[in-house]
């Protein structure tokens, strides 16, 4: 019991469940509260040093006591979103094996791949019905981590519990270990992973096919998020098996969700309709490039073609703007090329066309990052935008902190104050929304659990973002709902996707049980039994 973190409530345990469980002499004589335990935690917590080592604290705390994990982690979102996830645990993936106590989760690694199927038939899996998934590669803006990558399972599926109260015992972080480029992490003596070059090609696709049809086989029904996959992968994989089980990537998707329900609450307060904005993406990778395609089908929505929605956004990568006459643009990006004939006249200042002379020609009303290139967001470009635009919206969206395009601040005052600014992750700054993909996912998920859906579909997504676009603001004048209120968002995002997999003739649970009452009834409490 105590060794059990589905189990133990450390001092919680009263005199009469001692006396039956042989638990005296184990335990101290004080007979605690959860309330009790959450403030001596706290207590403990603001008592160190940073927020590394109060992320590896809350990490072990979890691998001890799950109830008091999640119940301390509900009683302070704003404060323990941060630590339990970004933008401390990017810190948490690079020190990965420094901090490494206690398994927790899954590390399918390229040597055991022929085990697979006799890892996951363990009993203990038996209740699972959410599964994170990432192979390390892109962690963040940090790029490939390897083995250290499974702390953003680890996050993410905290976040599923703490905002969709998926309980603890029926979700399953899992690191597809293929190796890793990364050579500090290969010859740091202290990394738990396989030390070896990241696999590719045909032995990769061979082993994520290997454990997409163990994981079909273990957990039919199951609901499967791709999480952190280097751009192609990313791409490749959602497009490969989102027909084969209940599956999404939050990067993809997720991102683009968030960002575009963000998006259509700024344009509410401005009074701009979706169908007049100007948008300038930085960085069209998995992230941008799902953002760019949500956008479009928005304005689609909205009463535009899809040739004019797509006029409107213009993408800058590295090589620049993208412009369809760039050789071997990668399949996401050529949807988003622009016909070289457009930027004939442009006032240029390089040859090469890059954010600032895109941002001057173009005049946009909004400006999203999603490059990981911390500042490229400088005052010049967010100068010339702000002449152009009473009121700029800006979304720096890279995380963690150390890779935002701009400091939330700055952008204020390079706008004189008009900018609406969202970031991925929370600087403190008020006013400024943290267009985080917390608003998001957990409702999806929960939504698609709860109609038992056969495929998450865009309209799914597209109905979550549209939700979120209609919630409302924080008083302190950000964009969207409090942290504080995230287990209500996910709730009535859960609604709107239950209601448009209906829509979309994938759902296959009763009408019954996918009502506000119903699905509220499947989330789990934080509490000792």
């Amino acid at each position: 019991m105590l060794a059990d973190p589905l189990t133990n409530k450390g001092t919680a345990f009263t005199e009469a469940e001692r006396d039956r469980l042989g638990l005296h002499g184990l335990l101290p004589p004080h007979v605690g509260t959860l309330g009790s335990q959450i403030a001596r935690r706290r207590r403990a917590l603001e008592g160190m040093a940073d927020d590394f080592h109060r992320y590896a604290f809350l990490r072990e705390l979890q691998d001890s006591n799950e109830v008091l994990f999640h119940a301390l982690v509900q009683s302070d979102l704003p404060r323990m979103l941060p630590l339990v996830y970004t933008p401390t645990v990017g810190e948490g993936c690079e020190r990965f094996s420094d901090i490494w106590r206690r398994p927790r989760g899954l590390f399918l690694s390229y040597p055991n791949r022929n085990r697979i199927a006799d890892i996951l038939a363990d009993p203990a899996l038996d209740r699972v019905k959410v599964i994170v998934v990432s192979d390390g590669e892109r962690i963040l803006g940090l790029g490939d981590q390897g083995a250290g990558g499974m702390g953003i399972p680890i996050g993410k599926l905290a976040l599923y519990t703490a905002c969709a109260g998926i309980h603890p015992a029926e979700v399953l972080p899992i690191l597809l270990d293929v190796g890793t480029d990364n050579v500090a992490r290969r010859e740091d003596p202290l990394y738990v992973g396989w030390r070896n070059p990241r696999i590719r090609g045909p032995e990769y696709d061979a082993f994520v096919e290997a454990f997409v049809a163990a994981v079909a086989d273990r957990f039919p029904g199951v609901l499967l998020q791709w999480e952190d996959f280097a751009g192609r992968n990313a791409y490749d994989l959602l497009d490969r098996y989102r027909d084969r089980l209940l599956s999404f990537n939050d990067d993809i998707q997720g991102t683009a969700a968030t960002a575009t329900g963000t998006l259509l609450a700024a344009i509410r307060r401005t009074g701009e309709p979706l169908a007049q904005q100007r948008i300038v993406l930085f960085g069209a990778g998995a992230a941008g490039s799902g953002v760019a395609e949500m956008l479009v089908r928005a304005m689609m929505a909205a009463g535009l073609d899809e040739a004019a929605a797509r006029s409107r956004i213009w993408a800058v990568d590295r090589d620049g703007l993208i412009l369809s006459n760039i050789p071997r643009l990668p399949a996401q990006q050529v949807p988003l090329a622009h016909d070289p004939a457009e930027v004939t006249g442009w006032t240029l200042t390089d040859a090469r066309i890059g954010l600032y002379d895109t941002v001057v020609n173009v005049k946009p009303t909004v400006l999203i990052g999603a490059s990981g290139q911390m500042g490229a967001f400088g005052e010049p470009v967010v100068r010339a935008m702000a002449a152009g635009c009473a009121a700029p919206v800006i979304f720096p969206l890279s995380n963690p902190v150390s890779r935002a395009e701009a400091h939330p601040a700055d952008l204020l005052a390079w706008t004189d104050g008009r900018a609406l600014v969202g970031t991925g992750s929370p600087f403190g700054v008020a006013g400024v929304t943290q267009v985080n993909n917390v608003y998001i996912f957990p409702g999806v998920g929960l939504g698609a659990l709860a109609a038992q859906a056969s495929r998450v579909t865009d309209g799914m997504f597209m109905a979550a973002a549209e939700t979120l676009g209609t919630l409302g603001g924080a008083a302190d004048g950000s964009l969207l709902p409090p942290i504080e209120q995230l287990r209500a968002v996910a709730l009535t995002i859960a609604v709107a996707v239950a209601a448009q997999a209906v829509r979309d003739s994938v759902a296959t649970a009763p009408a019954a049980e996918m009502t506000a009452e119903a699905i509220a009834g499947r989330m789990w409490e934080a509490v000792y039994d």
